[in-house]
């Protein structure tokens, strides 16, 4: 019998889970920045992995768990070659099904009374870590934690991971990964290594598309590129949900703001709010933002009043999410608001 991972935020019918995934395609530097320092047996405890979503974050991070665990003893790993960390078999299955006694995956739980994945990673998720650190049981070496991803913390698990962050147990490692580092709290970043992702170019999207066995049209490949932005999970999204469609429909309004045609606008509401509603309403939302992590990077020098308007309709666009998920609002409604309060952020 197959394993059921549907109830898991990650989770894209047919494709491998990160931690199921055995290569990394591009990112080279930054894997090499991981395996070099580990090497040295001056690990630093806590890395902030940060990048847009869906590049390949959460596949390094577990890659590099794989590694680690592997070879508990710094000093004597094997050197990386040609890209291929060394792995134990037996220890890769053990992270592929989420068994390995020295590894917290921390992630969006799911919600059993609503049969949904959480809207937001919860204090009691990431409060998981003290009974994790504080086990004797166990292997040799690390114990890694993977926070997937920060900013899906709410301010209460926010607190409780800088607590860990600030008194971190012995051979304790922190993978912490980002979409929008800039919506973090500064005191966990600046407790945090950084270690920034690049999107995968064009070349690395397409090969990473065909390892997972997502086929694409050849006529397809220039506007997935564009849309996806080098995205992999992006890219799969348009495949799989009339997605190519729908992006494009997002990004004649984007490229509006700070007007909002209302033609367009309730066109691209009917789309997402289709036969496909549900599907197509949770990839909205990660429209949304993108749209403004997106808006956020290209603002870290902007007066504060932009950096402002950005984070309060980052959260606006959670608040939208999770109320319309949670009491079954209209989502046609919901999807104009959405839209209306990202238009407000190109006014400032």
């Amino acid at each position: 019998m197959e394993a059921d991972f549907s109830e898991e935020a990650d989770w894209i019918d047919g494709v491998p889970l990160p931690r199921q995934q055995a290569e990394l395609v591009g990112h080279a530097a930054a894997a090499e920045e991981l395996h070099a320092t580990y090497r040295t047996g001056r690990m630093h405890h806590a890395w902030l992995i940060t990048g847009p979503k869906g590049i390949g974050k959460a596949t390094l991070a577990f890659r590099f768990a794989r590694f680690a665990l592997s070879h508990p003893d710094p000093e004597r790993t094997p050197p990386e070659s040609e890209g291929v960390l060394a792995a134990d078999p037996r220890i890769v299955a053990q992270v592929a099904t989420g068994a390995h006694p020295n590894l917290l995956h921390l992630k969006r739980p799911y919600d059993d009374k609503t049969k949904k994945v959480k809207t937001q990673l919860t204090v009691d998720e990431i409060r998981r870590t003290v009974g994790f650190f504080g086990n004797a049981a166990g292997a040799a070496g690390y114990r890694i934690a993977i926070v997937d991803a920060a900013d899906d913390m709410n301010a209460s698990a926010a607190n409780a991971l800088l607590k860990m962050l600030e008194e971190p147990p012995k051979r304790s490692l922190f993978l912490v990964l980002s979409h929008a580092p800039g919506r973090l709290l500064p005191t966990i970043r600046s407790r945090c290594r950084r270690l920034a992702l690049e999107p995968l170019g064009a070349d690395d999207l397409d090969k990473t598309l065909d390892l997972l066995g997502v086929a694409v049209d050849e006529g397809d490949k220039p506007a997935l590129a564009a849309l996806a932005e080098g995205s992999v999970r992006r890219a799969i999204e348009c495949i799989e949900r009339d997605g190519l469609a729908l992006y494009g429909l997002f990004r004649a309004l984007a490229d509006g703001f700070p007007t909002v045609d209302r033609a367009r606008l309730y066109r691209f509401a009917d789309a997402v709010a289709g036969r496909k509603g549900s599907d197509n309403f949770d990839l909205c939302v990660d429209l949304c933002r993108d749209h403004l992590s997106h808006a956020l990077r290209l603002s870290q020098r902007a007066p504060v009043a932009n950096l402002n308007a950005i984070a309060a309709a980052w959260e606006t666009v959670g608040r939208i999410a999770a109320e319309t998920d949670g009491l079954n609002l209209d989502r046609r409604q919901a999807v104009v608001s959405l839209i209306q309060s990202l238009a407000v952020t190109a006014r400032i």
